[in-house]
């Protein structure tokens, strides 16, 4: 049975949707409307390009169901069952996907001191659906969700107890929807259950994570309280010395905010290349940059950190998988991260590596199997959204 969902992904001045088929991923159309409320707005949907002014998301969704009777499919012939929207933080209050009422959208609101960038746009994306689409479910997926599995030893951070308790200063995680969609698709290439499946995810993109999953639920991860903390990242630095800022204060007289800042959009490769994107540093890489060179070894010295970390965390290790931008395509970042950890049964095959024909890059005989699984959001949200309507 065709089960499609309208996923939508609402940011600060974009909004980005799918139409999705929940059973079987594939998506009858897909579009994007940046640089909402600038004087000239960018829409794309399947391929067809349109310019004009889009003043807010009211208008950038209205453009969408407009532009979905101009070019097809037509959503009036087409059967609609939920509409699935990811919302970046749901702090501990939410463990599972769960129906959009008001006393969600009063939770969600409560939680933007968490994510003051992004549950705001993300609320604005289901209010604005909410009137554009009254008759239909609508179902709030959250990118904590997933690590809301992690044991208090794991998401407790070392500091005055009065800071989670008054505050909710405590590790959190993201990118828990690809994480989940991913660990789950490893598991079947395996050809196992996903609760008999212990593996590492590392989900490398612009922004990176990595998550330790014991049987089909996350039990650590390497962003925090925020995306900053963990792995080197496009603009994030990751992993730094909180007294950093207290020095910086000090010295050069920084705000809090001004570092804050900079750590998140100023760092990582940008901060060591001026380049955020992985497929430049290559190129300079190859090039002969030494810039260049010391972040492509910073970028993989700290995945087998996290890899070594986690392994241990585990115990035993069944896969390594690699999703996202960097993981599915770059070789040479998954060959680095891999290098010198034979002697923890992972063998990877240069010549799979090199070109992927499948999910395996690693040797037949490798005890811990090396994967590239695509990560698919949209059909994870699709998914849950589907999961929630049953459940009722």
């Amino acid at each position: 049975m065709t089960e499609h969902v309208l996923v939508i992904n609402a940011g600060s001045s974009s909004l980005k949707y799918s139409l999705v088929d929940a059973a079987t991923g594939e998506a009858a159309a897909t579009g994007l409307v940046e640089r909402i409320g600038e004087d000239r707005s960018h829409h794309v949907h399947n391929g067809h390009e349109d310019d004009q002014r889009v003043p807010d998301h009211e208008a950038a969704l209205e453009a969408a169901v407009q532009v979905f009777d101009k070019y097809g499919p037509s959503l009036s012939e087409i059967e609609i069952v939920a509409v699935g929207h990811r919302v970046v933080h749901g702090g501990d209050r939410f463990a599972a996907p769960a129906l959009v009422d008001d006393d969600l959208i009063a939770a969600v609101k409560d939680l933007i001191p968490l994510a003051p960038l992004h549950n705001p746009a993300n609320l604005e994306g289901i209010e604005v659906a909410r009137r554009l689409f009254p008759d239909l479910p609508h179902v709030a997926v959250f990118d904590t969700a997933f690590h809301q599995t992690l044991p208090p030893y794991a998401y407790t951070y070392a500091v005055p107890s009065s800071w989670l308790d008054d505050y909710g200063i405590r590790r959190y995680g993201f990118h828990g929807t690809s994480h989940a969609f991913v660990s789950e698709q490893a598991a079947r290439v395996l050809g196992r259950d996903p609760g008999d499946v212990n593996m590492i995810v590392l989900h490398l993109g612009n922004g990176c994570s990595a998550a330790a999953v014991r049987g089909g639920q996350s039990v650590d991860t390497s962003m925090g309280f925020t995306p900053l903390e963990g792995l080197v990242m496009g603009t994030r630095s990751g992993d730094v010395d909180p007294a950093i800022h207290g020095h910086l204060a000090r010295v050069a007289g920084r705000t809090a905010e001004e570092t804050d800042r900079s750590l998140n959009s100023e760092s990582g490769l940008k901060g060591l290349t001026g380049a955020n994107d992985f497929r430049e540093v290559l190129r300079l890489r190859a090039n002969g940059d030494e810039r260049a060179k010391l972040a492509f070894d910073l970028y993989c010295y700290r995945l087998k950190k996290y890899i070594g970390a986690y392994y241990a965390v585990l115990g035993t290790v069944d896969a390594v998988v690699f999703t996202a931008g960097v993981g599915q395509h770059s070789a040479e970042a998954r060959a680095a991260a891999v290098a010198g950890l034979e002697g923890l049964g992972i063998h990877l095959d240069p010549i799979r590596n090199a070109d992927p024909s499948g999910p395996v890059v690693s040797t037949d005989e490798s005890p811990v199997k090396v994967l590239v699984i695509p990560t698919n959001e949209e059909w994870e949200i699709a998914r849950q959204s589907v999961a929630v309507l049953a459940a009722r």
